[in-house]
């Protein structure tokens, strides 16, 4: 796990830029308009589901319901995590130190988390603190300390690969865990509950942010906003009821 840096900026969402609220705290973050920002994206995340290239591919078209690609950028390259290890540095970091954003779409959270690892990607992260890490869902969790989908990732890991071995662990560049997509209606969210995200919190030891698909954070320089046009709640670790 990479140590917390405190330099990072990073917006923080359970789907992407779903409303005009997480659309002017993008621009804010970005200092600029989305039309003059660079932008780099990466649906690495998505390929163990079935289906996973076929979404992957609807993701970059900007044909998912989690709005990030679609928006009006300046320009918009692809950065494919597994890729990487098999690349000179030199060949794809100059891309990443150029851009403004980098784009990390959801999937599963324990193999995004290990390609970003593998690929250096986290490594170089806290190094770039003009850099808008802005995350969707298992790019939203895979940035915190703690996995709160361990066990359904590894259901369609390998058993004996590195991401499931280690799918419990995030990255750590930040101090607090999240619950995303909260309230949702589909069955597949069904356990992601306020009731779930507080247990969670208690048991993981850690502050974890639940939000549902209105809202999301953004974070400066350690410092944790709350963008919200729906409902989330802040639980404590210990703590049964949220602030």
């Amino acid at each position: 796990m990479a140590p917390y840096s405190g330099g990072m900026k990073l917006l923080l969402t359970s789907a992407g830029i779903a409303n005009d609220s997480i659309g002017r705290a993008l621009e804010n973050l970005l200092g600029k308009p989305v039309s003059s920002s660079h932008a780099l994206f990466v649906p690495t995340a998505i390929y163990p589901f079935s289906g996973g290239s076929r979404q992957a591919m609807r993701a970059v078209r900007g044909q998912v319901a989690t709005p990030l690609a679609e928006l009006e950028w300046g320009s918009l390259g692809l950065l494919e995590l597994t890729a990487l290890p098999s690349l000179k540095p030199e060949h794809w970091a100059p891309a990443l130190e150029e851009a403004d954003a980098l784009l990390v779409y959801g999937g599963n959270v324990a193999y995004l988390a290990h390609w970003l690892r593998e690929s250096g990607v986290a490594a170089l992260l806290p190094t770039l603190p003009n850099l808008l890490y802005v995350g969707v869902s298992a790019g939203t969790i895979a940035v915190t300390p703690s996995n709160c989908d361990a066990a359904f990732n590894r259901e369609v890991l390998p058993i004996d690969s590195s991401a499931a071995r280690h799918a419990d662990h995030g990255l750590g560049l930040v101090p607090f865990t999240t619950w995303v997509h909260v309230g949702h209606p589909d069955p597949m969210f069904e356990d992601h509950t306020m009731a779930n995200a507080a247990a969670w919190a208690r048991s993981s030891g850690y502050a974890t942010y639940a939000l549902d698909d209105e809202s999301a954070l953004s974070v400066v320089d350690g410092e944790v906003t709350v963008i919200s046009e729906g409902t989330w709640a802040l639980f404590e670790p210990g703590s049964t009821t949220n602030n």
